[in-house]
């Protein structure tokens, strides 16, 4: 769903409130770099994904400040562009910074919530 959302609000931008339709697409792609890195290293602690895609979500923004003619022609495409995006911003790092944390959080809630129903289980 995270992906569908993301393309949403950057391909039909008229159907969301403002707000959503400036940050969501990026607030989403750090949720995704987080669901992919989460499913890739399963045993990894969530603090960990988190951090890794914290990482790799502001290495790609900070990509953005480097133009040579061959990264621009790989932006150029339509996925390039999705996956490396054309100019830095700064919103863009806290939308990446809030995506993270409330992907983080949502695992950790449900985590949570898992090891409670297990060991009430347990108890009956």
């Amino acid at each position: 769903m995270v992906v569908p959302l993301a393309l949403a609000s950057r391909g039909y931008p008229a159907f969301f409130p403002e707000f959503i339709a400036l940050y969501a697409g990026d607030t989403l792609w750090a949720v995704m770099a987080f669901l992919v890195i989460g499913f890739t290293f399963p045993r990894w602690s969530t603090a960990r994904v988190a951090v890794a895609a914290l990482l790799v979500s502001y290495a790609d923004e900070i990509s953005q400040l480097y133009h040579a003619p061959w990264i621009d022609a790989v932006r150029a495409t339509w996925l390039g562009g999705l996956i490396l995006g054309f100019g830095f911003l700064w919103s863009d790092m806290l939308c990446y910074t809030v995506g993270v944390l409330v992907a983080a959080a949502i695992e950790m809630v449900v985590l949570a919530a898992r090891s409670q129903k297990g060991s009430q289980k347990c108890i009956n």
